[in-house]
């Protein structure tokens, strides 16, 4: 009886930051640790998607990989951002895409960059893919008093223990994931204000309770005891047609490659993961029991050296870059709110948003004030725009799912590239 053969797992990274290859070195020894690169069960492959305009990165952040990382990997793929990658030219030259089929799917943001990676993991018969993200960290922190702990985490090994009974799995993040700061409320804005003013933003993710409580710890998500305690995986249930994922400590099950669904966010938008969400009715989606720390604002990178620090920074809303980052999810999640409402809640989607126009209206003023920031005003502007072409958007949406599907059958009937 031949021996069965190893588990292909892709690991893809959709990078901008040239932190990439000093994550990447801290994940390798992480699976080191965990002893995966000794499990003749498992084979590792390495995917990144770069984009060099996201931080004004060079190439040479990317590619050539160290030599000690790339030996480590059973292989590895770079792949160029935007639809001008060598393998989807070789698509619309073939005729299997049109130049405008490949846009939504492979032109340009994070949507495109994950689909990238995806598509080469499905050509390349990976048997799983788990994206990471550049600003990510396996490690989980908790509150110890008046201090923190810290604990490692075997991402990629809990995924691996679980995705054989899923379509997707997804983890849970710790650290700096909200870009809402701590704020101290006054007769300029109170937080009955911001309570109306996040409830026309969000998502059952980005919704008033979760936010509270981030903003009382300063800013920081504290993983859960019990989580960490835990073996067992959860199902994650339906909520307004979605079943919410993350877009990283993700893993997707290509065992069959008809379910895989592609990433999309409307033009300038963001919340592909979200969007990806409201496809996943008839898949199984597992939350699986390990944390990623969030490294949102850039200032915890020497944790890739071992340096835990005793504490977390309360982050206050009284820096220019706390606020432009917080300015900037905003406007991501305004340009993809309309969009969003018009998939899961069809019946009451006119209504839903002149409900967020009212206030907008009466919120966007106040937080001006309050940042000292004019630009707050263009959120109203966002959303009209976003509004005015939802149904274009839909539609869109639906073609990138149906030229998706067309694409992997043509990856199934042409055999592995070299």
């Amino acid at each position: 009886m031949e021996p069965k053969a190893p588990l292909k797992v892709a690991i893809g990274f959709a990078t901008g930051r040239n932190t990439f290859q000093r994550v990447l070195r801290t994940y390798v020894q992480n699976w080191q640790e965990a002893g995966l690169f000794a499990d003749s069960r498992v084979s590792l492959h390495l995917f990144v998607a770069y984009d060099l305009s996201y931080t004004q990165t060079k190439a040479r952040d990317y590619t050539p990989l160290p030599p000690d990382l790339d030996e480590c990997m059973k292989s590895s793929t770079i792949v160029k951002s935007g639809a001008k990658n060598e393998a989807i030219e070789s698509l619309i030259r073939t005729g299997v895409l049109s130049s405008e089929e490949a846009l939504p799917l492979f032109g340009q943001g994070y949507a495109a960059q994950r689909n990238a990676i995806l598509y080469h993991s499905i050509r390349r018969r990976m048997d799983c893919l788990l994206f990471v993200d550049d600003d990510e960290y396996p490690v989980a922190v908790t509150p110890a008093g008046k201090a923190v702990a810290w604990e490692g985490q075997h991402v990629l090994a809990t995924h691996l223990r679980h995705i054989a009974g899923a379509d997707i799995t997804h983890g849970y993040h710790c650290g700096y994931i909200s870009p809402v700061p701590h704020m101290d409320f006054n007769q300029m804005l109170t937080e009955e204000d911001f309570r109306r003013f996040i409830g026309a933003i969000s998502n059952d993710i980005v919704n008033w309770p979760a936010v509270k409580t981030v903003m009382d710890n300063g800013g920081v998500t504290y993983s859960e005891p019990s989580i960490l305690r835990s073996e067992r995986s959860r199902e994650v249930r339906e909520v307004d047609r979605c079943k919410f994922i993350s877009g990283s400590n993700l893993c997707v099950n290509l065992t069959r490659p008809e379910r895989v669904f592609p990433f999309y966010n409307p033009p300038g938008a963001r919340g592909e993961d979200t969007l990806l969400s409201t496809c996943l009715s008839e898949r199984r989606v597992l939350r699986v029991p390990c944390y990623a720390f969030h490294d949102g604002f850039g200032t915890y990178s020497r944790l890739l050296h071992g340096v835990l620090p005793r504490q977390l920074k309360f982050i206050k809303a009284d820096t220019e870059d706390v606020v432009a980052r917080f300015y900037a999810a905003c406007v991501g999640w305004i340009r993809y709110k309309p969009l969003l409402l018009y998939i899961s809640h069809p019946e009451d989607y006119t209504e839903a948003i002149r409900g967020i126009q009212d206030d907008l209206s009466a919120t966007l003023p106040k937080l001006c004030a309050y940042f000292r920031e004019p630009r707050f005003m263009n959120l109203s502007t966002e959303l009209e725009r976003y509004h005015r072409e939802v149904e274009k958007h839909y539609r869109e949406f639906g073609h990138a799912r149906a030229t998706w599907a067309r694409l992997v059958e043509h990856a199934a009937s042409v055999g592995e590239p070299d």
